[in-house]
């Protein structure tokens, strides 16, 4: 079979043949249908994720879509090494390859559930989303934190404040269901006082944060306290990139002085949530709530593909 296959960290992978996959206990060998290319694809592919393979070669790609021997559609993650999703075959555990609804196509599955199911244990799971809470995505105008603005009013934010770097992708987000929006790039004393403007309106109660780096800086400083004072609400910060830089300076009374809490997303949650959450996203895709602008690559051009920029869209990878 062909795959993208990775020789060498920090370079773009190949189209080439590849070794069939052999399922072994409790795996499924899946026909891959669609595969998306992610930030995070490319982090593991150049050594800059913890997760990085340490053997190589080995074939790109985390999740997909594809259909099993008995042609049920599903979606898949976590092949097991050396295979990945960006192959004509890959296999993986059966426990992780779950039905899709007929009303969602390869495509828009494939682009739609890693970063939409993300958004929506990031909401949920981890930042403890109510219905009335104000929220925070930092790092909007991406393809996730776009589906976080939408999902979060999906289940109820009173608030949702968007702020990010393209102006362009910034502006459309009131469409999607964005109270307030702000541009990331401006001056840090505006930048600051923006910030603090956003949260005077009964602070924010979840902070998605995709960016890390200088805009996070930023508005810790804007919430942060300089007396003593009753704390009216309690500021959950969920940390899931770093896309604008991989450390910040975090001063110890910041946390003294602010109802804030910091926790990031590693890990797999309980099977049940993790379902829980898939079926909801696929629901709300196939209903035309959620999705995804794509762009459609041919597998045998992974390699011009992974070094291309599609702003706004997510690349999907055709076997």
């Amino acid at each position: 079979m062909y795959g993208a296959v990775l020789h060498t960290l920090g370079k773009p992978p190949r189209y080439e043949q590849f070794a069939d996959p052999v399922a072994r206990e409790g795996e499924a060998i899946v026909e891959v249908r669609a595969a998306s290319l992610k930030p995070v694809d490319k982090q593991l592919a150049d050594g800059s994720h913890f997760a990085s393979p340490r053997q190589l070669p080995v074939i790109c790609g985390t999740d997909g879509v594809g259909y099993l021997s008995d042609g049920k559609p599903v979606f898949f993650g976590g092949a097991r090494p050396p295979y990945g999703a960006m192959a004509e075959r890959t296999v993986a555990k059966a426990a992780f390859c779950f039905p899709v609804p007929d009303e969602l196509n390869d495509e828009t599955a494939a682009a739609l559930l890693n970063p939409g199911v993300s958004a929506w244990l990031s909401l949920v799971h981890k930042g403890k989303l109510k219905a009335g809470d104000n929220v925070l995505v930092l790092g909007a105008t991406g393809t996730t934190g776009k589906l976080a603005v939408k999902i979060a009013k999906l289940l109820g934010a009173s608030r949702v404040v968007a702020a990010g770097r393209n102006e362009q992708v910034l502006s459309t987000l009131p469409e999607h269901g964005a109270d307030t929006t702000i541009h990331l790039d401006v001056p840090e004393d505006e930048l600051r006082e923006r910030f603090a403007s956003a949260a005077r309106e009964g602070g924010f109660q979840v902070v998605l944060d995709y960016l890390w780096g200088r805009p996070l800086e930023v508005l810790i400083s804007a919430l942060a306290r300089n007396e003593f004072a009753i704390s009216k609400t309690e500021t959950r910060l969920i940390q899931v990139g770093e896309s604008a830089g991989p450390t910040i300076s975090l001063p110890a009374a910041v946390l003294r002085s602010t109802a804030l809490t910091i926790t990031g997303t590693a890990g797999i949650p309980p099977m049940e949530v993790l379902v829980d959450a898939l079926q909801k996203v696929m629901a709300h895709g196939a209903s035309g709530d959620l999705g995804v602008e794509t762009e459609k690559v041919a597998l045998t051009d992974i390699e011009e593909a992974w070094v291309r920029e599609y702003p706004g869209r997510r690349v999907v990878v055709k076997p």
